[in-house]
């Protein structure tokens, strides 16, 4: 096999906001697999937040990204070559892969999935990285009981928006926060919140999320941090959990310019508990978690929604469009038939 590779590189570290010329596109040769390796074509890429972090240099629950090297995350692909008696061509898989059209890895680096239990594109949304996320940030750190209110920043996210659902399976009233009328309407209409609030029309966004909380606030699920966390945080109510999954309203700010000290006295007053935590956290869980997960949604108790964009030049802009709010749903890019 005699073919020419496309792959996304890291060109530079973004100070603030990335741009377009923070990558690079590069052509080079696709290498032959070796005995234990497969040649998987790539069919979706995920682009998530938390690789902004990982494009910074210093110390952080994951390794920076290398300067000149293929920025590696989620990966739907089929095989088309195998020196593996584990993997035959047209298998699908999944694994955190190059930014290629084509990836040379080793049969550990993947595993196998199933397009008649699930469309491809959900194994890096609601029952991936994403769905696991959303389920043991929730059910493990905010644990909601029934009866209890649960606000969600980011709601209408990938993780955001599954969090909610798993939190009304478990009983709790649900509140969302999000960008736009027509997220907010999503939640509400579609997804089953039993509120939802729109922090960048709402002129006093605290008051707005009172009245959606006329309890209070037992579980606050953050994806966002800043002036959504400040507002929420007034509203907590004694013993409250807050299971910390993102900060993206700051990811693109100085690094160490945004430690919110404001939030500190009302974590005191209130006893409540916040807890930090990634994935990988629960990597000896996930089956639990994909267990839940896969019965919830052939039960039809979980729905889900994806922005996809065509074509893998498109990769760095659907990256730069997560941190406007212009997705709905899992962001991903698929791989059009005549790139592959």
């Amino acid at each position: 096999m005699h073919m020419m590779n496309k792959m996304i590189t890291l060109r530079s570290r973004p100070q603030g906001w990335p741009t377009n010329e923070t990558f690079e596109f590069k052509e080079t040769p696709v290498k032959q697999p070796e005995a234990g390796q497969i040649v998987v074509r790539s069919l979706y890429f995920s682009v998530d937040p938390y690789m902004r972090g990982r494009m910074n240099e210093g110390k952080s629950y994951i390794p920076p990204y290398k300067l000149g090297e293929a920025i590696v995350g989620g990966v739907v692909g089929e095989v088309i070559e195998s020196r593996s008696d584990k993997f035959s061509p047209g298998d699908k898989v999944m694994g955190y892969l190059g930014w290629k059209l084509y990836n040379v890895v080793d049969i550990a680096e993947v595993r196998p999935i199933d397009e008649k239990i699930a469309p491809l594109s959900a194994y890096l949304g609601v029952i991936g990285m994403t769905g696991l996320t959303a389920y043991f940030g929730l059910m493990d750190i905010g644990k909601p009981k029934a009866g209890e209110t649960v606000v969600v920043s980011g709601a209408a996210g990938a993780v955001g928006s599954i969090v909610g659902q798993i939190a009304k399976i478990q009983g709790a009233r649900v509140v969302g926060i999000a960008g736009s009328d027509e997220k907010t309407k999503l939640l509400t209409d579609k997804l089953g919140f039993d509120a939802a609030v729109n922090y960048k029309t709402s002129p006093d966004l605290k008051a707005a999320i009172a009245q959606a909380c006329p309890d209070g606030v037992d579980v606050y699920f953050d994806n966002v941090g800043g002036d959504v966390t400040d507002a929420v945080m007034s509203l907590l109510n004694d013993y409250a959990r807050i299971p910390l999954c993102g900060a993206i309203s700051s990811y693109n700010k100085e690094i160490g310019t945004d430690l919110r000290p404001s939030i500190l006295t009302q974590l005191i007053k209130t006893r409540s508990m916040i807890k930090g935590f990634v994935l990988s956290d629960y990597s000896d869980r996930l089956e639990e978690g994909a267990q839940h997960l896969g019965k919830w949604l052939s039960e039809g108790k979980l729905n889900y929604e994806e922005t996809i964009i065509d074509g893998f030049d498109q990769i760095p802009e659907a990256f730069l469009q997560l941190f406007k709010g212009t997705n709905v749903g899992k962001m991903l890019v698929r791989v059009t038939p005549d790139e592959k």
